[in-house]
């Protein structure tokens, strides 16, 4: 590797994790098992022995499950594409080796190899679900162990894909997010690091080819999309076309992960499919802090992260990212066509699609955006425009949260707003908050009419007529807007789904098969959350819908069922 061994990588630390810092809590990431507590783990695994030197689970392959240490010892260390090696810990009798991705069977994120001859304990995936399950006391200790061993791989950057581009490149602040808010580790380095450019020349990467993702099997994408992104880090799961499961969800923002939760719970067979990421909008809420029982408030990803892991812990599978094509409907079962080609069958669909960020009518809009203009406020974004002036349009509770959020990074924030205030469209305790913030100007009746910039991106907001100080533009290289969101419903236009005039689908409560409550016109069709016309935008109401719905699930099964049995007899 030459010069490359010496490469300097920065994690790229965006994860918002629940948990307090984790040097204070390494007697949770790395808890010791008892003889006893090892004797009840047994009936859910399989002995196994290696010898020294062997791999017992190496970076990018499917993870066989929780090894749980009987005799010997293992290193465990990161290698990532560039070959390079970090040590993180080493096991012992008592310890078990896992984390969370192991509880689907995800790839391996770090390397574990044989020091002396080893015997173990293997819990295969589906074991491990059971075990948690079974063994609740332990199930917990073993579930916040593995949690935070995530969390200290995103953290180091373990594990995970190098991104080598401009800071502010469009596609790279979209790898950045997609791979945060999946919370899975990555390292970034700008390409103009001394050390970056020398990998852009060793992979003789043009300008057009940036960024460059080097994966942690050493090869090499020019400029991915999600989908590319995710097959090379084995994300994707293998969909069985023949399968039917008893529920598909579309959707895992928080109606459709409540769903997914309640449903596999109760032991239906569940499917999650998302096109970007678990938390849908709610995921990339700065902070929620009216969501009942967090009186401190939480992320919405760290909301979401929390859901997904729940959802698999009791066997949902989730296929993100994947986008759904269309609904056909013409039989049952149900199927939905996928726009990666073949398809998932179920006896119930659920419709948690949600919505899609509304962009206005801006003259330039559509040349900045990802290069200026942005339509939520993660990490990833607040570290854009650490110090600077920024821009925020919109007046609701996500306006609101992304203002008190980002005024903590940027030194200015202007927001623009067409009403005279916020007390129409936004919490009070949200309006008192930015009140107190001394960094962020409140513009009432103003709106934006153009976006000016050059090569580099956006550099001016114009507005369409002055300020009462005659203020006609703001010179700013950050814009984000937050103004509001359409039903993501085209996907159900041939399916005879019946939708109101804005596109929101009509469920039982608007006088379309009022039998049950969240049916939609279609048997076997439900919908819930932010696409359900009428719901109330809020997380906690597209959870209890998802609890909901899972008990109107069962009765259309069970009557589907009562109907089988009448037609055989």
């Amino acid at each position: 590797m030459g010069s490359i061994q010496a490469v300097e990588v920065q994690p790229d630390v965006v994860a918002d994790a629940p948990f307090s810092t984790l040097s204070t809590r390494r007697h949770q990431m790395f808890p010791k098992l008892t003889a006893e507590e090892i004797e009840r783990m047994r009936r859910f695994g399989e002995l196994h022995h290696w010898q020294s030197g062997d791999l017992l689970f190496e970076t990018g392959l499917p993870g066989p499950g929780m090894f749980v240490m009987l005799s010997g010892a293992v290193k465990v260390y990161q290698r990532d594409g560039l070959g390079r090696e970090h040590i993180i810990t080493e096991h012992t009798r008592g310890d078990f080796m896992a984390e969370v991705g192991q509880l689907s069977g995800r790839p391996a994120l770090v390397n574990g190899v044989a020091l002396e001859p080893v015997d173990c304990l293997l819990i295969a995936p589906e074991r491990l679900r059971a075990l948690i399950i079974a063994e609740a006391d332990l199930g917990e200790r073993i579930m916040r162990a593995l949690i935070l061993r995530r969390v200290s791989l995103i953290e180091k950057g373990a594990g995970g894909p190098i991104l080598v581009g401009k800071r502010n490149d469009s596609r790279l602040v979209a790898l950045q997010g997609f791979l945060s808010r999946n919370g899975h580790p990555h390292s970034v380095i700008d390409e103009s690091d001394e050390d970056a450019l020398g990998l852009i020349e060793q992979y003789a990467a043009r300008l057009e080819d940036l960024p460059l993702v080097i994966c942690p099997d050493g090869s090499v994408l020019r400029r991915p999309s999600d989908p590319e992104l995710a097959t090379c880090l084995g994300l994707l799961p293998d969909l069985d076309n023949s399968h039917v499961y008893d529920v598909a969800i579309v959707g895992a923002g928080p109606a459709g992960l409540a769903t997914a939760v309640y449903a596999a719970s109760e032991g239906l067979s569940v499917i999650v499919l998302d096109s970007r990421a678990p938390g849908g909008q709610a995921g990339a809420s700065s902070r929620i802090e009216n969501y009942l029982g967090f009186p401190t408030g939480i992320t919405g990803q760290a909301l979401a992260g929390r859901a997904f892991v729940q959802a698999q812990k009791f066997g949902a599978h989730v296929a993100i990212p994947v986008r759904v094509k269309t609904l056909h409907c013409e039989e049952m079962p149900h199927r939905l066509e996928l726009k990666c080609g073949g398809s998932i069958t179920a006896h119930a669909i659920v419709i948690a699609s949600g919505a899609v960020y509304r962009r206005p009518e801006i003259e330039g809009l559509e040349r900045f955006d990802g290069r200026g203009v942005y339509y939520w406020a993660s990490p990833v974004e607040a570290k854009l425009c650490k110090h600077e002036e920024i821009v925020l349009v919109g007046g609701g509770n996500s306006a609101g949260q992304a203002i008190v959020y980002l005024a903590t990074h940027a030194a200015r924030v202007h927001v623009l707003i067409r009403r005279s205030g916020f007390e129409a469209t936004m919490s009070r305790y949200l309006i008192d908050r930015i009140k107190s913030l001394p960094n962020v100007i409140v513009h009432p009746h103003s709106e934006i009419a153009r976006i000016d910039g050059d090569d580099s991106g956006m550099t001016t907001v114009g507005l369409k007529k002055p300020l009462a100080d005659g203020t006609d533009h703001f010179d700013t290289r950050h814009l984000f807007l937050f103004t509001g969101a359409d039903p993501n419903t085209d996907w159900l236009r041939t399916c005879g789904v019946q939708l109101d005039q804005k596109g929101f689908v009509l469920t039982g409560i608007d006088g379309v098969n009022p039998v049950c409550g969240l049916g939609t016109s279609v048997e076997g069709v439900f919908a819930i959350g932010d696409a359900r016309a009428g719901s109330t935008k809020r997380v906690a109401a597209a959870v209890g819908e998802g609890a909901a719905v899972v008990s109107q699930i069962h009765q259309m099964l069970a009557a589907t069922s009562g109907e089988a049995v009448a037609l055989g007899a």
